[in-house]
């Protein structure tokens, strides 16, 4: 059991059992083109293929430039012209010096399905760098432009080289593995002013969540960044603080555009010119809704993805996709004859349209469920609007009665379906869907107009917001009182008279602004737009003040300032520092026991 390993890991003795240093080499990835731009701008797929258009187009007066900043946007092959290797190599030597200039120039292989009619996304000149150019362009511009330029400059360097060491520490019968890297040269990652050590610069980080559990899981349990102290075999080391952790294999993220555009192109499906547009087609037509950055289906795409895979499972497929891209590859080539492949797809597509006709579901005409209308006796059908499905009687427009279709209630706390009771009459709540989603509402409408909020879990379903709480103290702008609500970050203290009033009581930690102090300024916390947790003076907007650490009502040892602030990393565990940035106070503090 955990807690035996634990009582076994407490008593043993802990030694070095062996030290492994290796030179590794980390090469630079080659020049954009289309899909790993997408990936990596960070911006949404259609703005950056914006963006890169107006790089591309030449409409931007910049003193000495006649055509666009860089080369065409649309292209899935890595080929470099040999005019623009020979002026970056010399960037190369010029920028950075001899030891950063490879002997003969970096080549990459472009992936066998590539169309190759366009080289790689690269900069027209390397004579307009982007520090020059900004002050012409627009800041998304500029940020796209450094990007692009950074990736071809560093595909022509050397290799960032680094020493790893992995230690191995025995402890009875168990061993803990620490690996920890020393940089020896910079090579490529100089061009981003990055040392080997650091992370480099990669794809989407949505794109590398989804990379194996295992992977993740291992490079968590192995790795660790920075230098490791001095050790040998047989060296004996002194526990300081054992802290057990349970770790759960997480389901994998919903698509980011970039992660969807990853996906596509691994699988083959669409090409450079079309990835934005198969994204955009999904939002226009509302097959999938997109919230904080990530994809979710629509009842409407639901609906329509069941319906397509089951009567035309043979024609959307992965595998039959990807076949007829090749084949409309082979088209332009001049390598196979069109008439055939439209014949070929004709024939399947009239087989199962055929199909289709007769054995999928009518949702505009409505499905009979074989119930009749409680009002007026007709049929029952259920259909399918704005919001999804629902059930109606057939003799609309007479008659319009409806119901909702009958949904997964909300989870408890637990993770198990709780039936919601109705905190003003007791009645249950149920599943209503609106023009802003699904919502708990009161089966007791019209007498009980009680509705609440569905929030989603991270276990994908969906619980039930807390009932809003009134509170008994009054908001200090125009005496109403204040409630506590529940939204997407959490709980908040708002004011009742919103939205005539939108104070919000934020959450103090007790200790005094720094700078607003004399004025009352309590230093509190905060979320940003996105839900993360930042710490300012309660006088905002009339001190900005802001710290990123939790800050601890404790005056400094060392330098007397009024607090330290509280900062866990993976590396040194739960630290308290000094925020003075002339004082280097800190010390190691023990997190909280976690049960085994």
């Amino acid at each position: 059991t955990a807690n035996a390993i634990l009582a076994d890991l407490n008593g043993a003795s802990w030694v070095v059992a062996s030290v492994i240093t290796r030179e590794r080499k980390r090469n630079a990835a080659p020049p954009f083109i289309t899909s790993k731009l997408q990936q990596t701008a960070r911006f949404p797929v259609k703005k950056t293929m914006m963006i890169a258009q107006q790089l591309y187009e030449g409409g931007i007066e910049i003193p000495g430039l006649t055509g666009g900043l860089i080369t065409y946007m649309r292209t899935d092959s890595v080929r470099v012209a040999d005019e623009a290797i020979v002026a970056v190599r010399e960037h190369v030597q010029t920028r950075f010096g001899a030891e950063y200039l490879p002997e003969a120039p970096n080549f990459y292989r472009s992936k066998a399905d590539a169309q190759d009619a366009h080289e790689a996304i690269r900069p027209t000149s390397l004579q307009h760098d982007p520090e020059t150019v900004k002050p012409y362009l627009t800041l998304d511009q500029y940020s796209l432009y450094r990007l692009i330029w950074n990736r071809f400059v560093a595909s022509q360097m050397n290799p960032a080289t680094f020493d790893e060491t992995t230690v191995d520490v025995a402890a009875g019968e168990y061993v803990f593995r620490v690996k920890g890297t020393v940089p020896k040269f910079a090579g490529w990652m100089a061009t981003y002013g990055l040392t080997p050590g650091q992370p480099e610069p990669k794809e989407n980080e949505d794109a590398v969540a989804r990379e194996s559990t295992a992977e993740r899981g291992r490079d968590e349990e192995e790795s660790t960044s920075g230098v490791l102290p001095p050790l040998a075999e047989g060296d004996r080391l002194e526990l300081q603080l054992l802290r057990p952790e349970q770790k759960f294999t997480p389901p994998p993220p919903r698509f980011s555009e970039a992660t969807l555009v990853r996906e596509l192109e691994e699988n083959g499906i669409g090409r450079p010119s079309t990835y934005a547009s198969i994204i955009a087609v999904l939002q226009d037509r509302d097959y999938v809704n997109k919230l904080e950055g990530r994809f979710k289906p629509t009842a409407l795409g639901v609906i329509i993805t069941d319906l397509l895979t089951k009567s035309f499972d043979d024609i959307i497929d992965v595998e039959y996709t990807r076949s007829l891209e090749d084949d409309l590859d082979r088209i332009e080539q001049g390598k196979t004859d069109y008439v055939k492949t439209l014949a070929d797809f004709y024939r399947k597509f009239k087989k199962d349209l055929t199909k289709a006709g007769k054995e999928m579901e009518n949702y505009k005409e409505g499905i009979d469920i074989g119930e009749a209308c409680d009002k007026c006796g007709s049929p029952m059908r259920k259909r399918v609007g704005k919001f999804g499905p629902f059930i109606a009687c057939s003799a609309y427009p007479e008659c319009t009665n409806t119901r909702e279709v009958e949904e997964q209630q909300p989870e408890s706390e637990s993770g198990e379906e709780e039936i919601e009771p109705c905190e003003n009459c007791g009645k249950p709540m149920a599943m209503k869907r609106g023009r802003f989603g699904q919502f708990l509402a009161c089966t007791g409408y019209p007498e009980c107009k009680t509705t609440r909020k569905l929030i989603a879990t991270k276990q994908g379903g969906l619980r039930a917001a807390k009932p809003d709480q009134v509170l008994e103290e009054k908001c200090p702008r125009c005496g109403s009182s204040l409630v506590i609500k529940q939204g997407r970050f959490g709980e908040f203290t708002p004011c009742t008279n919103y939205p005539q009033c939108k104070y919000v009581k934020h959450k103090t930690t007790g200790v005094k602004c720094p700078v607003d102090g004399d004025k009352g300024g309590e230093v509190v916390e905060r979320k940003s737009k996105r839900g993360k947790i930042f710490f300012g003076c309660s006088n905002y907007p009339d001190c900005d003040f802001v710290l990123w650490n939790r800050p601890i009502m404790e005056p400094c040892p060392k330098c007397a300032a009024t607090f330290l602030v509280e900062k866990t990393t993976k590396k040194h565990g739960r630290q308290l520092l000094c925020n003075n940035e002339d004082c280097d106070y800190a010390r190691s503090e023990a997190l909280p026991e976690t049960a085994a």
